[in-house]
Order: C-alpha cells, then sequence, then structure tokens
C-alpha cells in the first residue's frame, strides 16, 4: 500500500510537472528571440532621422560605425539609387538581395535567416526610394538566458516530484503502520497470546478494524475463560463418585485385584486434580516444553506397560514391548505422554476382545521417535474418521477424544498419526514424535499412513473402533 501511494503520486506528479514545465519552458525561449528581435527593430529604427538627413556614404559609414550595433559589425544599410547614383551598401551585409527587395516592396520588417542567426530587415522611406537597414541577431543572443530558466523549471518541476513522493510516503506510513500492527496482533492472537490487541488509531476504516479485532480478542478470551472454567466444573463433579469408588476399594481387603483397583482410583484422582489445575491456569503442559525438558519416554512405556500387563494377564492377552531397553528423550511431558499411552492401550482392552494379543514397540531415531501400539482385533473400519475430535457416538462408550489426545501431543511437536494394519492383523497407531520440535516433520521414509501399502488383512467381523 506504501509503495502503491507512492507511485500513484509520483505519477500524478510528473504528469503535472511536465503539463506546465513544458510550455512554460517553450514560451521562456519565444520570449527571449522576441526580446532580441525587439532589440534589432529598435537598433534598425535609430539609423532612420539618420538616413532623412543624408545619403552621403561616408556620412553614413561614420553612422553606421559609430552605432551600437554597427560597432560589433552586425548592421548594414542598403541604399537605393537616389537622383541618378547607383545604389550601395554601407556596414557588413548578410541578408540577400531577393529578402532586401522584398523588403522594399512589402514595406514592413521581416526576419529572415543566415547562417548562424537571424537578420532583421527595418524598411526606411526616402524621398526618392526607400532604404533598408539590416541588424544582425546571433543565435546566442536568441537564446540567451533560455538554458538557465529551463534548469530552474527543472529543478522546481523535481523539488515537486521528491516532495509530493516524501508526502506520499508519510501517508502511506500512516496507513501502513496500522495495517502491520494488526496483523502482527492476529499473529500473536494465533499463537495464543490472549493478551495481543491493537491501538484503535490511523485512518477511519483501519480505526474501524481495530476495534473488531480487539472485540474479537476479548470474545476468544471470555470463550476459553467459560471453556476452561466449563471442563474445571465438570472435573470437580467427578469428585463424589471417586471419593466412593476410594472408600469401596479401601474395603476390598488385601490382593493384587484389590491394590491395583486402589491403585486406579488414586492415579484417577490424581488426573482429575491435574485437569483442574490445568484448566484453571489455563496452561497446557505441552506448551511449555522446552530445550532439554521432556520425559524419557522408555521409562514411561515400562511403567504404563507394568500397570495394564496385569489387566492384559487377567483377560489372557499376550503382551510384547520392544525399543524400551535404554533411555528416549521427547519434547512431551510425561503426564501428556502418559495419557496418550493409557488412550492408546484402553482402546485395545475396549475394543478387542479378551484373549487379543497386543504390542508397544518404540523406535528411535536420529530426528524422531515412533511409538507403534499393535493389534490383532478387527481392525479399524474408517481410519479418517477415527482422527477426528468427538467422532464417537458414545453407543460403544466410546467419546471419540482418544485419538485426539494422541493426535494433539503428536502434532505439539510437528509430527503426527497414522493408523494403518499392523504384522499382528489388526490395528497399527504410529505416533511420530519429532525430537526437535521447532522442525516440521517432512520427507517421512517410510511412514505408513491411513491407507497403508502392503499386507493387510480382512477384518474380522467384529464392532469397529472409533478411538
Amino acid at each position: 500500500m506504501r509503495w502503491a501511494l507512492v507511485k500513484v503520486c509520483l505519477a500524478v506528479t510528473t504528469m503535472v510537472v511536465v503539463a506546465f514545465a513544458v510550455p512554460l519552458g517553450l514560451v521562456v525561449k519565444e520570449m527571449a528571440r522576441d526580446r532580441a528581435i525587439s532589440n534589432a527593430e529598435r537598433h534598425g529604427a535609430g539609423m532612420g532621422p539618420t538616413l532623412s538627413i543624408t545619403t552621403d556614404r561616408e556620412e553614413l559609414t561614420r553612422a553606421v560605425a559609430s552605432s551600437e550595433a554597427g560597432g560589433d559589425g552586425r548592421m548594414a544599410v542598403y541604399v537605393p539609387a537616389v537622383d541618378g547614383a547607383e545604389a550601395f551598401e554601407v556596414g557588413d551585409p548578410r541578408a540577400g538581395a531577393r529578402a532586401v527587395e522584398a523588403t522594399r516592396e512589402e514595406g514592413r520588417a521581416r526576419t529572415t535567416g543566415v547562417p548562424g542567426g537571424f537578420v532583421v530587415l527595418q524598411p526606411t522611406a526616402l524621398s526618392s526610394g526607400t532604404a533598408v537597414v539590416e541588424i544582425y541577431v546571433p543565435e546566442a543572443e536568441v537564446s540567451n538566458g533560455v538554458a538557465t530558466a529551463w534548469l530552474v523549471l527543472a529543478g522546481v518541476g523535481i523539488a515537486l516530484v521528491i516532495g509530493s513522493v516524501a508526502v506520499a510516503d508519510r501517508l502511506g506510513v500512516r496507513m501502513v503502520q496500522p495495517a502491520k500492527r494488526l496483523v502482527g496482533a492476529a499473529h500473536d492472537l494465533g499463537e495464543g497470546k490472549l493478551g495481543a490487541r491493537v491501538p484503535e488509531e490511523g485512518p477511519k476504516e483501519l480505526r474501524l478494524a481495530a476495534v473488531a479485532f480487539n472485540s474479537m480478542a476479548d470474545q476468544v478470551v471470555r470463550l476459553l475463560a467459560n471453556e476452561r472454567e466449563l471442563a474445571a466444573d465438570l472435573s470437580h463433579r467427578l469428585r463424589t463418585p471417586l471419593t466412593v469408588l476410594r472408600l469401596n476399594a479401601a474395603s476390598l481387603g488385601e490382593g493384587p485385584a484389590a491394590e491395583q483397583t486402589r491403585t486406579a482410583v488414586e492415579t484417577l484422582e490424581r488426573e482429575v486434580d491435574t485437569i483442574i489445575r490445568t484448566a484453571r491456569d489455563a496452561k497446557p503442559q505441552t506448551a511449555a516444553v522446552g530445550p532439554g525438558a521432556g520425559c524419557d519416554a522408555a521409562e514411561v512405556v515400562r511403567e504404563r506397560m507394568a500397570f495394564w500387563s496385569a489387566l492384559a494377564e487377567d483377560e489372557g492377552r499376550e503382551v510384547r514391548v520392544a525399543g524400551v531397553e535404554r533411555p528416549v528423550r521427547i519434547p512431551v511431558a510425561r503426564p501428556e505422554l502418559v495419557a496418550a499411552l493409557d488412550a492408546l492401550l484402553g482402546n485395545v482392552f475396549r475394543h478387542t476382545g479378551e484373549g487379543t494379543a497386543f504390542s508397544v514397540d518404540v523406535h528411535s531415531g536420529e530426528d524422531a521417535v515412533i511409538v507403534l501400539v499393535s493389534d490383532a482385533g478387527p481392525g479399524i473400519a474408517d481410519p479418517a474418521a477415527a482422527l477426528a475430535r468427538g467422532t464417537g457416538s458414545g453407543a460403544d462408550g466410546s467419546t471419540g477424544l482418544g485419538l485426539d489426545i494422541v493426535r494433539r501431543l503428536a502434532e505439539s511437536t510437528g509430527g503426527d498419526v497414522r493408523i494403518g494394519s499392523s504384522v499382528l492383523g489388526g490395528t497399527e497407531v504410529r505416533v511420530w514424535i519429532q525430537r526437535d520440535a521447532r522442525r516440521p516433520a517432512e520427507g517421512r521414509r517410510g511412514h505408513r499412513g491411513t491407507a497403508v501399502r502392503g499386507r493387510r488383512r480382512t477384518p474380522a467381523p467384529g464392532p469397529s473402533r472409533t478411538a
């Protein structure tokens, strides 16, 4: 916008300067020519009194030599034949005989071009004829002062153009700066800086845009605050049934099952507390992970598999874990990874029958870590729909948010989640986690998408999984 205004003002001012300066320059040139010719006519008229008194060659020669133009060699006098005497010329003649005769016949002054300038022929009536006085006007005298006037006009024109460009640039800055502030505030708001606002200043249209943006930002803050309060309130409502569960679990006595139940209740209470605090503080745990932060994915997988293995043993499921022998650091907060793994493993237990085998594999690379959760169940009928937030109908106990939790965790690092067929014959959920969360994950070789290439078994009849 700023450059567009400068170009418009530059074009308009240039056209105005050309429209006025060119004709004015031509007028100056014509005025200089008229001035030179007028001076020449004045010098020629000065010889009129002398010619009316005498036509003697010697007298005329002295008169011509004593004049200003004659002294410079720019005057000549053509005397006609008088009283039987022959016609003669005095001074330095330059005009041809034809031009002199035409001047005598017309009886008025005329200007004729000659090499190096012009000559002005001024007729003077005598008793026996018409004498002609010639005044030579050199080209330098005709253009005297024209170049200086043109330079002045050019300087004024350039100054006007520069001034208009400067004014247009200042106007452009006045318009562009509010627009830049609006763009910057929009970027800040998009990055989660909810305090981003725009000064309501500048042209009327941009002021209205700033008012609309600030109103929108305020509305976003209010909506997020309401959502956090709702999440905290709903989580808080879980405390009563959790208290009942904890009391019932305490009455189960001793034994592995009772201990597992009490541990699960305590874990659930901690998670509910975490949800409440997070909702109140509005600080997502994955958003604060910086260089050197995060967790050991191998340790988290071992811990969660130890928890789920007990239930798998009760249901006769074969479990396999691989890739967790050495530490695997990832830029993800530990609670977030725990929640994602529990969501994936919970889906396995929820949507596959008892005795269905499953496995968890961790593949550590230089740039990324891949977590594979595979099972030998019936598979997922619509992988794309399973990854969409909230697609579960709730009829089978699914809210459709399990895989969304996993997807958001992976995307927070620049990775993603893909669903395909596993080597066990069922579903494989591949979670790609970038080690460097600032670099986008591109050009992944061998990263299978929802449409997995290679061997794929036809799912056995059974309920479809939606996460």
